[in-house]
């Protein structure tokens, strides 16, 4: 542990902090915090315009496609899996601040790739600080916030990473030419912008007070719990945490101590939300939908990227209702009302391309409707949900381990729904449905729907007994429910 910090270093953490109304201070540090989200976005999106580019550059087929795309989910696994304990160890803002400077370097990187090889490692090394801000920066905000407001604080993450994703269409969409074959290579040379932005605006946020005070720092902790939540509050937030930590004092801060017995639903709520989360599909929509929008009947690239851009102005839209939302209806009202809607228009959706033949023109535009309605059930529940439960249900000793496994699965579930999409297609594609572009056999991807909409019927049933309602509920009352061993529904 750390001595306790002299009066000098205790004025220049109280100089770092903002001096408006706690409020609004509190609102800007998970704004640019939540730059991490629109970066994780940017990078996982901006792929879905340029693949139509880069594959014809390099002359690479639907396989190598699929390993490009993801290279950058398998670097965001090896961001989750190794820094879970540096982050408990240096701190979430050091952790932030160099993913940043990774989000730098990976998208000059991937941009100047001069062949498939250089731009599957690019891709793989960027997938890295993906992986590290996809746990950090939750967990960053949900240590600084107060509880009332934690919900939708959060929940800016999940925001921002819809705002980067439709930047990324925005941008694919203004640098896509079909007479220049070499376009997609700026489409990633964007991204350098918003790194700089969380690079030099973390540099001026203050540590999580929650993590200080695990370090014996705590007159830091105090002085940034009082310019968030008030001086009264502060003195009750500060003994709590204290609590805690005396009693996980004899606790060692390790991945041993996620096995417990006490911790086990906590376990089972981070990995299994996030498997869901996945399964359920959506990311075939943000990686392929120019694809899918192509398979529908869309004409052209470019107008394959504009309907793409619908479905990042419906992902925004409706992840700003769930974030209104989440601290009001609280967390299970949101997971259940979008999951019967992600189940339902799953099951519509696979049936409109199953009569493709049948409904011409009709199919197409009805299509790419229930793909928007599909994307904004999905936006105002386990998108934003997924990302807020993880960074809750940890108690502070483990809470970036704990946090890292669960950005960790859903990365590994990620990667395979990523790897697989195509293959299902093909394997699940009904003799006589097969959808022809240019010669080019695609598939029906009817089946692949319907077996998305079977794991979201699954996640109805598992979010019965383990989505649990933390809605107002203090980080540390969770981790005291955790330990009398309540079952997670239970929890209010």
């Amino acid at each position: 542990s750390t001595l306790s910090p002299s009066s000098a270093a205790s004025d220049v953490y109280k100089r770092q902090i903002f001096n408006p109304m706690k409020n609004t201070m509190i609102y800007i540090i998970a704004i640019i915090a939540a730059t991490g989200g629109l970066l994780f976005g940017f990078d996982t999106g901006v792929i879905s315009g340029a693949i139509p580019f880069f594959q014809k550059d390099f002359g690479v087929d639907n396989s190598m496609i699929e390993l490009i795309t993801s290279a950058g989910l398998a670097g965001a696994i090896l961001g989750a899996l190794f820094c879970g304990k540096v982050t408990d160890l240096l701190g979430r803002k050091k952790v932030i601040l160099a993913s940043a400077v990774i989000f730098t370097i990976g998208a000059l990187w991937s941009g100047l790739a001069p062949n498939v090889e250089q731009l599957i490692v690019s891709r793989l090394f960027l997938g890295i600080a993906i992986g590290v801000s996809s746990f950090t920066v939750p967990l960053y905000i949900a240590e600084i916030s107060p509880a009332d407001k934690r919900g939708s604080l959060v929940s800016m993450f999940q925001l921002m990473i819809t705002i980067g994703v439709l930047a990324s269409y925005l941008s694919d969409l203004m640098f896509a030419d079909e007479g220049n074959l070499s376009c997609w290579r700026p489409m990633f040379y964007i991204g350098v912008v918003p790194a700089l932005i969380l690079l030099i605006g973390m540099a001026f946020m203050p540590e999580s007070p929650r993590w200080l005070i695990s370090r014996n720092r705590d007159e830091e902790g105090k002085a940034i719990l009082a310019r968030i939540e008030g001086e009264a509050a502060m003195q009750e937030s500060y003994r709590t945490i204290k609590n805690e930590l005396e009693k996980s004092r004899s606790e060692k801060s390790s991945y041993r101590e996620l096995l417990k017995p006490w911790l086990r639903n906590a376990v089972i709520i981070g990995v299994g939300i996030m498997f869901f989360q996945q399964f359920v599909g959506i990311n075939t929509v943000i990686y392929y939908s120019p694809k899918i929008f192509l398979m529908a009947g869309v004409d052209g690239t470019v107008s394959a990227i504009w309907a793409a851009v619908g479905v990042g102005v419906v992902n925004l839209l409706f992840t700003v209702v769930s974030v209104y939302f989440v601290d009001r209806l609280g967390r299970r009202k949101l997971y259940f009302t979008g999951l019967t809607g992600i189940f339902i228009t799953l099951l519509l959706l696979g049936g409109c391309f199953a009569g493709f033949s049948y409904l011409g023109e009709t199919g197409k535009w009805l299509s790419i409707l229930l793909v928007f309605i599909y994307v904004a059930f999905y936006a105002i529940s386990i998108g934003p949900l997924g990302w807020l439960i993880i960074s809750e249900v940890f108690p502070q000793k483990v809470r970036g381990l704990g946090s890292s496994l669960g950005s960790l699965s859903v990365w590994v579930f990620n990667t395979v729904v990523t790897f697989t999409f195509f293959k299902i297609v093909s394997a699940f594609t009904i003799e006589g449905t097969e959808i022809y572009l240019d010669g080019e056999n695609l598939g029906n991807p009817a089946g692949a729907f319907w077996f998305y909409a079977v794991v979201a019927l699954a996640a109805i049933v598992w979010g019965y007994f383990y989505v649990p309602e933390t809605k107002g509920v203090t980080l540390e009352k969770i981790e005291d429910f955790w330990r009398k061993g309540g079952a997670p529904r239970d929890l209010k």
